[in-house]
């Protein structure tokens, strides 16, 4: 059995965790897939290329309205496709070559725990241990029960980035995150999308305002069943065909036809992978490794980190979580923990959503006091030059302290107009600071922020 000081399970942000700070402690990092993890390979990072490519599209195809008459001419898919890949594939040759140069030992089989702190790993059943242990090890798609699906090709986030065209047309099984960003990208680059989603709207975590306009939007683009399940999934020449029921308030049985299938219910976390509950580590009740604030497990010596842990699912959540990991590692005495009091996030579809704190629905069932501002894009300048119809920001306040409870945009730019309202959350400024106490550019599209604030 091999001894480290730190063995670190997960190269994604575990891979962070290895600075000069620990550079002391001879090290093991364990990844059996590609380091990166999901935001470089098949999440964050290679969807936001894809989306620069589907906003490009889109925007010449919907610049009529501003009086510019254009068209696309071809899509190259695999020009697309090979511009990202050929960017990200390099860097995880490069990145073990530069652990393995710095002097830290990388295992490129799967691991799983056989005991507290004791790990086999790879097909030759290595065993390491270490005193210090983190757990990163991150998530993986959800493929759901549904009859016939294991008879079919089809694809999740995982693999749909990597096809060799883009299909004439893709059915979407799910209605979030993923989902949506799936569907602008395949559908802003030719594909006709058909979405299933088993809830009434798309986007459901999102603020109810919110979520009910995405989906909207979407229904102008893209065939979108809503309270809708699937059935069962079934091959068919050139394709799937996709059994649903319950759209349109009909409980009726429709056979959907695609040339590709999206599986996009969302990720688990790869606790079971890892056999994590043979190292004694506790999960809670959706398989995630329960950690105390300072992401302590529950064996002294093993922490966690990233989706392995948290719910969010955010490459910037996991990224604090690393420096607080590290520092914590050091400094036993003096621990740090990350607040998810004010997580923010983003969709980058079409329209982009951002948000940040409660949405109005959180805040009328907990009973939290608040007034509400919304703002038009269409209602600052260059909400007219964009000749934006569609757009808004919302602000939720608290009505004795002025403080903000919440954000919410959705429209162009969305995830960066939000980031004032994050910052003035977090240092606790109220709406009157936020609103009058700095200048706001004109005409620049953050004047739709200050005026949705000036609302309340």
């Amino acid at each position: 059995m091999k001894q480290y000081d730190l063995v670190v399970l997960g190269a994604g942000s575990g891979n962070m965790l290895l600075g000069p700070e620990l550079a002391h402690l001879r090290t093991a990092i364990v990844e059996p897939d590609r380091f990166g993890g999901t935001c470089l390979n098949r999440g964050c990072i290679p969807t936001k290329m894809f989306v620069v490519a589907a906003d490009a599209a889109v925007g010449v195809e919907s610049a009529a309205r501003l009086g510019v008459h254009a068209s696309v001419e071809a899509i190259d898919w695999k020009a697309i496709r090979d511009r990202v890949f050929g960017r990200i594939d390099p860097l995880h040759q490069s990145a073990v070559d530069y652990r393995r140069a710095s002097g830290v030992d990388v295992y490129t089989g799967a691991a799983r725990f056989v005991g507290r702190k004791v790990i086999e790993v790879g097909s030759a059943a290595e065993t390491i241990t270490a005193e210090t242990i983190v757990v990163a090890s991150g998530t993986r798609p959800v493929v759901p029960a549904i009859d016939g699906l294991s008879d079919v090709d089809f694809h999740t986030s995982d693999t749909i980035m990597r096809i060799d065209e883009v299909p004439d047309s893709l059915i979407v099984i799910g209605g979030g995150v993923i989902a949506a960003e799936m569907g602008h990208i395949f559908g802003g680059l030719g594909a006709r999308i058909t979405m299933v989603q088993r809830g009434p709207r798309l986007l459901m975590g999102e603020d109810e305002q919110i979520a009910q306009r995405f989906t909207e939007l979407a229904q102008q683009h893209h065939r979108v069943l809503l309270d809708t399940r699937t059935l069962s999934v079934r091959p068919r020449p050139g394709g799937v065909a996709v059994t649903v029921a319950g759209g349109g308030g009909s409980d009726a049985a429709e056979v959907l036809d695609g040339a590709c299938l999206l599986v996009a219910t969302g990720r688990r976390p790869n606790s079971d992978l890892l056999d994590a509950v043979a190292g004694g580590l506790e999960l809670d009740e959706h398989g995630h490794i329960a950690a105390d604030d300072a992401y302590r497990t529950s064996v002294p010596g093993v922490w966690t980190l990233g989706d392995a842990t948290n719910h969010f699912q955010l490459k910037h959540m996991a990224n604090v979580e690393a420096r607080a990991v590290v520092h914590n590692i050091l400094h036993p005495q003096a621990l740090r923990s990350v607040s998810s009091r004010l997580v923010p996030h983003a969709v980058f579809a079409d329209p982009q959503v951002a948000s940040v704190g409660l949405t109005e629905q959180d805040a009328r069932a907990r009973g939290i006091p608040h007034v509400v501002g919304v703002r038009d894009y269409a209602d600052a300048a260059y909400g007219w030059a964009l000749e934006d119809t569609t757009s808004f920001v919302k602000v939720l306040v608290d009505p004795a302290e002025r403080v903000l409870l919440g954000a919410h945009v959705i429209g162009p730019q969305a995830s960066t107009l939000i980031q004032p309202l994050i910052q003035g959350m977090t240092f606790g400024q109220t709406v009157d600071q936020l609103a009058r106490d700095m200048i706001y550019i004109h005409p620049a599209l953050t004047e739709v922020v200050e005026q949705a604030l000036l609302e309340v």
